[in-house]
């Protein structure tokens, strides 16, 4: 069973004029509500299995869990029935009205925040697992940094962040060759993303690299416990365990 540390209370700021808007950075068809209806059909976020890995890890029913860029909920309705509270975060009014739908529809206990990584305020008992998938990406590197520390603060000493997204595990020099073989990959696999959404997601979004995106977890007190990436080095999944 995963011991549970003090809990610190994370304070409510004020945000400076100049920081970044995540409603203006999630990306166009976050926005849409034709991508949103279609979305679970062609995007499956593994959420049984996920839900059954932080079982193994003993998070249970007595285990608080925030889901940072939650979407239509597919992960954060399947932990709501196993973990003790979860809220499901999210900037995207169109992805949080499908949620709220499913809410309803299934009575789920899952709790819904219109918020972003730079906007969240927690209340409450402290989170055991801050998830994130497929998110983080929408910010800038920068804004990357501020958001990884923005978790931290929220997390006790031991706390784990799971964090999977589009990472690219290569060289700058095999960049164009890559993303040109995976777009196209992308465009012959009608049932999933087209050929221009993952153009889009290249020129209009902000994946960034390994080698930048781990020395940012690090600084901001992170562990990389365990960082698996895809095998055309495209996704990375990590396992960070909050130091201090």
């Amino acid at each position: 069973m995963v011991e549970r540390a003090a809990r610190v209370p994370v304070m409510v700021t004020q945000h400076p004029d100049w920081q970044l808007d995540e409603l203006a950075s999630i990306g166009r068809e976050n926005l849409d509500p034709e991508h949103v209806a279609r979305y679970d059909d062609k995007e499956d976020a593994g959420a049984a299995a996920e839900v059954a890995l932080l079982t193994s890890l003993g998070y249970g029913p007595d285990s608080v869990l925030v889901d940072l860029g939650a979407g239509t909920g597919q992960f954060a309705l399947a932990a709501a029935a196993s973990f003790g509270r979860v809220v499901a975060v999210d900037p995207s009014p169109v992805m949080l009205g499908r949620l709220r739908e499913a809410v309803r529809r299934q009575g789920s206990r899952l709790e819904v925040v219109e918020a972003g990584f730079l906007s969240y305020a927690h209340q409450g008992t402290a989170p055991d697992v801050v998830y994130s998938r497929w998110a983080l990406h929408h910010l800038p590197d920068f804004w990357k940094s501020v958001a990884l520390h923005r978790i931290r603060a929220m997390l006790p000493a031991g706390g784990l962040l799971r964090l999977s997204d589009v990472v690219f595990s290569f060289g700058v020099a095999e960049a164009a060759e890559r993303i040109e073989a995976w777009c196209t990959a992308i465009g012959h696999d009608e049932t999933q993303w087209t050929r221009a959404e993952a153009a889009e997601h290249v020129s209009d979004e902000h994946s960034t690299y390994s080698w930048l995106l781990e020395p940012m977890i690090e600084a901001a007190g992170f562990e990389i416990a365990d960082a698996v990436y895809s095998e055309d080095r495209f996704l990375a999944d990590y396992f960070l365990t909050a130091t201090g």
